[in-house]
């Protein structure tokens, strides 16, 4: 496995599809801030080496303003913008907590560039980090006044009222603090013509009668970066994702845009919203089509929206498509050569998801390249359902985004990977993968398993792992005061052919409008053997895989509470975990007997105080982990 280094030293243990509450909780720092429900990847270089982040701006959420916040000066003139950047390196947690029940451990460590950490006051929950001092990245201008989150007003009504009205500031910057904006984006609003036709537009009287709105005001709307883009090149599809990258100290947002054609001549069509079907998207993508059906795509401008005034840019990324051409000819100057992308955008281009989707479709059939074996099926692949949602749904396993070693240099790359099992069958038959670093960007790599071998697919990987004794007796433990999430299944290849899956197990206590995931368990499965731990260095020393690549987190006991935060330093010598030995029949039925009255008591609790409450559900604890001692 020493090839692997690369890929086991950046094992993903954040999934940014469950950690959005998380970033909340722990990160919003006001309620009228927010995340979007998923999370993006991004990678960064830290220590010299490339890491993969989960990756998110702070931004202003209209669907939070509560009472006197939402009323019309407050909710258009007051909280017009968001506050910084937030990422969080994704192959560690700030410790590893041994038990369900810990107050510490399991959550992410944050490196946030935002107007506290510039004034040197960091705020925030949770471990948080400068993002200068930490990754060299600083964001000139943390204020975000477009995103997809501030666009996502309920009723639709997503716009900003800017510009001095009067002697002092009154947009809500920091909680000592107020800003007037000063960026080139939006319109001008300060005769009143212009106010009497956006006050037609959105018929609302104030636009007129309110003294917020002045000769220097202006408007901010069409808010969400791929609308923007759309507007720009209404010839373009953009993505279903866009992510927030620093580039060049602005905060960007980064769009991919592809130019279509319904048909071909000797092309293949296909639909895009039935391509881009799975979990994270069941009605495939919800973003503007030119053409659902498509016999021809490519993703030929990459575009970026700045997230302080609104600025797009177009940029060429594939010089030789006739289509984006044939546009050019038609809008000139709209679209930017090739030569105007920095250095440090193009470290942050991802190989598009949809695009993928579309050719991991196309490839399931068209691999076989023999017209008989092509006619009668029998070799075709099929894109596996995603394991860890429920069985009712039936949804396409979506791509992920990883950190893992290059297939021809070993060194660790960021790619976007999937997997494909038989038509019909549940055995893994191949692995896809295309890199989006800009030496080999776009270059796919397709690794066929022998027809003579059966290796697991992600469903039979997941049902052995959950099936698992350990796992089945703690998940059943567990489930009475918390909310367990299974996260990505990441298929990884590794070991000269062989595929490690790698599964992160989130907890979330129940019933509590404050509770948010944090990670408790590691799930790995190699060779038919699974590894549970809670670290990836003891799960990965269960199946066989030495694991001094792996990332080292620092262990906090479940008990562990001190009130300093001291953290104590995991054990060295400690060996792997091995299976448990048979406990005391009699200790066994002691604690089980402990666990039914501390539920009995968790349950007479219900109507209580918070304070109650809350001791019943130490003293459940407190009776899980004697349980669990007994299997020591």
């Amino acid at each position: 496995m020493a090839s692997d280094n690369a890929t086991i030293n950046n094992l993903r243990l954040l999934d940014p599809e469950i950690l959005s509450p998380t970033f909340t909780q722990m990160q919003q720092l006001k309620n009228f801030y927010g995340f979007p429900e998923t999370l993006s990847m991004d990678r960064y270089e830290i220590d010299g080496k490339k890491r993969d982040f989960v990756v998110a701006a702070r931004e202003l959420d209209p669907n939070e303003l509560r009472e006197n916040q939402s009323d019309w000066i407050n909710r258009h003139t007051v909280y017009t913008h968001g506050n910084g950047f937030v990422a969080a390196q994704a192959n560690k947690v700030d410790e590893v907590a041994r038990d369900a029940g810990s107050a510490r451990g399991g959550f992410p460590i944050f490196t946030v560039s935002d107007l506290q950490t510039q004034a040197g006051e960091a705020e925030g929950e949770g471990e948080t980090q400068d993002a200068e001092k930490s990754l060299g990245i600083k964001v000139d201008q943390p204020r975000i006044y477009y995103g997809p989150v501030i666009a996502g007003a309920a009723d639709g009504m997503d716009y900003a009222i800017t510009g001095k009205t009067g002697d002092n500031p009154v947009e809500y910057d920091t909680d000592s603090s107020t800003y007037t904006y000063d960026g080139k984006g939006g319109v001008g609003i300060g005769n009143i013509f212009d106010r009497t036709m956006y006050a037609a537009k959105y018929r609302e009287l104030n636009f007129l009668l309110s003294d917020r709105v002045g000769s220097e005001s202006k408007l901010l709307y069409d808010r969400d970066p791929r609308e923007r883009v759309e507007k720009v090149a209404p010839w373009l599809t953009t993505d279903s994702a866009t992510y927030p990258a620093v580039v060049d100290g602005r905060l960007k947002w980064i769009v991919d845009g592809y130019t279509t054609l319904e048909s071909l001549p000797y092309s293949q069509r296909a639909s895009l919203s039935d391509a881009t079907q799975d979990t994270l998207n069941p009605d495939g993508t919800t973003q503007r089509l030119v053409n659902d059906k498509v016999g021809y795509i490519r993703n030929s401008v990459k575009a970026t929206v700045d997230a302080y005034d609104g600025t797009v840019d177009l940029y060429e990324f594939d010089k030789n498509d006739p289509v984006l051409k044939a546009w050019e000819g038609v809008f000139p100057d709209v679209v930017k050569p090739e030569a105007e992308i920095s250095d440090e955008l193009r470290e942050h281009f991802r190989y598009p998801e949809d695009m993928f989707k579309v050719q991991r479709d196309l490839l399931a059939r068209y691999h076989v390249d023999d017209p008989n074996v092509f006619f009668n099926n029998d070799a075709f692949w099929s894109v596996p359902n995603d394991p860890t949602a429920e069985e009712s749904r039936q949804l396409n396993q979506p791509p992920y985004y990883v950190m893992a070693a290059d297939p021809e240099t070993g060194k660790p790359t960021f790619q976007l990977t999937t997997s494909y099992r038989g038509l019909n069958r549940e055995f893994l038959s191949a692995h896809m993968a295309v890199s989006s670093e800009p030496e080999n960007y776009g270059d796919i790599t397709v690794r066929v398993l022998p027809t003579n071998t059966q290796t697991q697919g992600p469903k039979q990987a997941q049902d052995a792992m959950m099936s698992s004794d350990q796992v089945a007796r703690d998940r059943t433990l567990w489930e009475g005061t918390n909310d367990l999430h299974n996260g990505n299944l990441l298929a990884l290849p590794v070991g000269g052919g062989e595929i490690l899956y790698l599964e992160p197990i989130y907890s979330q206590r129940k019933d509590q409008a404050s509770a948010f995931p944090k990670l408790l368990r590691v799930l790995v499965s190699y060779k038919g053997r699974v590894g549970y731990a809670p670290t990836i260095g003891d799960a990965l020393e269960q199946v066989g895989i030495d694991a001094k690549a792996a990332q080292n987190i620092e262990e906090v006991d479940g008990e562990s509470e001190d009130k300093d935060g001291a953290k104590e330093e995991e054990n060295k010598d400690d060996k792997p975990s091995a299976p448990a030995s048979a406990p005391s029949s009699s200790d066994q039925a002691g604690a089980i007997d402990d666990i039914n009255k501390a539920l009995k008591g968790l349950e007479d609790a219900r109507d209580g105080s918070f304070e109650e409450y809350g001791r019943a559900l130490d003293e459940l604890d407190k009776a899980v982990e004697s349980y669990q001692s007994t299997e020591k």
